[in-house]
């Protein structure tokens, strides 16, 4: 393990690590959490360097936001603190609609603050984009949050490259957080060099593939009786990840001779695309941090890159990345 804190990046006016703390699983979704390691590994990753901490309204309901709330009390000027909203999410499920209309981002706004007990959040994002509602209205209602105090900057998660621009045209995006990783690389025709074009940070979520590219996870009975991955996810089911074991573990083989890891292989993998990257991966445990933020350490030569995408083809991914009813509210 480095004892190196990470290097920096920008996202709008923030800097923050070059990787950052996903935060979802530490109140559900990837079966039993314990609190105390959780609020743990998010002051480690404090210490490390990795100061964007990344949660939403809906995970558990409102509990992981009050958890990163804790886990950052005394440390909060250390901390960079992203929440979403925009998800409506009523039950059991990851989301049933999703509102970005003016009354609806104040009140979650209001909302977010209150449980994370903080006075202003530093990236506040629209989870997904409301096609009832036009962006400019979100967005609008968001610049005037900045201006009050209340966010520091705005991002978006999960938008095309149109909305990009028609955002961005009413108030600057700092950040588009949206999945990329080796088995999902969609974003690469378009979104990223519209990112790029605009000056926008990009903020890959799921980069190990929720899991997958770590090599650790072997059939779908592996995972626990609560974990989403068994019921959300087409590329876990038990049709599909005996078919998409031969990515991970071709991952897993160069990733040997390489004398590294997997998953760092993976996340060094992002690193390499460009210093307006900052991969989110999530944990519980700071053992697994650990070994995350070491590869933001990792230099990889043109030859290693070209072996890691030929070890995990796009077109080779068997399964869509959410189910049918979650991409509806992916906008491409």
């Amino acid at each position: 393990m480095t004892l190196t804190r990470l290097p920096t990046r920008r996202i709008g006016s923030l800097t923050v690590g070059a990787q950052g703390l996903g935060c979802l699983g530490m109140s559900e979704f990837y079966g039993a959490t314990v609190e105390t390691e959780s609020i743990a590994t998010i002051r480690r990753a404090l210490d490390l360097g990795a100061t964007l901490l990344d949660t939403a309204d809906v995970y558990g309901h409102g509990a992981g936001e009050e958890l990163v709330g804790r886990a950052v009390a005394g440390r909060r000027e250390r901390a960079i603190v992203a929440t979403k909203f925009g998800v409506v999410r009523p039950g059991p499920g990851v989301g049933a609609a999703v509102r970005g209309d003016a009354r609806y981002v104040r009140r979650s706004c209001e909302a977010s603050l209150r449980r994370l007990g903080v006075d202003h959040i530093d990236l506040f994002y629209l989870t997904r984009v409301d096609t009832e509602v036009g962006v400019e209205e979100t967005v609008g209602a968001m610049a005037e949050l900045a201006a009050a105090g209340k966010i520091r900057e705005i991002g978006l998660c999960e938008a095309g490259p149109d909305t990009l621009r028609r955002a961005h045209a009413v108030a600057p995006i700092a950040a588009l957080q949206t999945e990329w990783s080796l088995w999902s690389r969609d974003i690469e025709h378009r979104v990223v060099g519209t990112c790029r074009e605009l000056g926008i940070a990009l903020v890959p979520y799921s980069p190990l593939g929720r899991g997958f590219l770590s090599g650790a996870i072997r059939s779908p009975e592996q995972l626990e009786e609560g974990d989403f991955r068994r019921f959300g996810l087409p590329r876990f089911t038990p049709d599909n990840l005996p078919r998409n074991l031969a990515l991970a573990d071709r991952l897993v083989e160069l990733a040997g001779e390489l004398r590294v890891t997997a998953a760092q292989l993976a996340l060094a993998w992002l690193h390499h695309r460009g210093p307006d990257v900052i991969p989110i991966p999530g944990t519980r445990h700071r053992a697994h941090l650990e070994e995350n933020v070491d590869a933001a350490f990792l230099s990889l030569t043109r030859a290693d890159l070209a072996a890691v995408e030929a070890a995990v083809p796009p077109d080779e991914v068997y399964g869509e990345r959410w189910n049918e009813q979650s991409m509806r509210f992916v906008d491409r």
